[in-house]
């Protein structure tokens, strides 16, 4: 892929991000189960839980990791054509090393939206008085 097509392709997902976001903008409880669901795009999960810096670092960490394992992946490839500094098997080491990287941040990124969907709304709950009945109809303190 050139240059030029990576920047398309981390545009359009920054762009996705944002439309798939906008509906969760005014919602002050955020479901756990939908964070999971949109976090199934890498940086969607953030996006949906307004969280911007951690979905654009989600989008450009998975993008810069995919380049470089299609960049040792080619290399490995193409070694017998080209004169490359390393040897053929560094490539290989290299390309799994990112292989593990991407599944890594990926897994990351799944759990931190989740996590942060279900803790969303804890602010406001410590923040709320004590006097609010809980479902069962008692009281929390008197």
């Amino acid at each position: 892929m050139t240059p030029i097509r990576h920047g398309i392709v981390v545009t359009s997902l920054l762009i996705s991000t944002v439309l798939a976001s906008q509906d969760s903008l005014d919602v002050k409880i955020k479901d756990s189960k939908k964070a999971f669901i949109y976090s199934l795009i890498p940086g969607m999960g953030q996006a949906y839980n307004g969280k911007w810096v951690k979905s654009a670092l989600v989008i450009g960490l998975e993008a810069s990791v995919f380049i470089s394992w299609q960049d040792n992946l080619k290399k490995h490839r193409d070694y017998n054509n080209n004169d490359y500094p390393l040897n053929r098997h560094r490539y290989l080491e290299k390309r799994n090393k990112f292989a593990w990287w991407m599944g890594i941040i990926y897994i990351y990124a799944m759990i931190d939206a989740i996590v942060d969907a279900h803790l969303h709304s804890f602010d406001d709950l410590m923040e709320s008085p004590l006097e609010k009945e809980n479902s069962k109809g008692t009281h929390y303190a008197e």
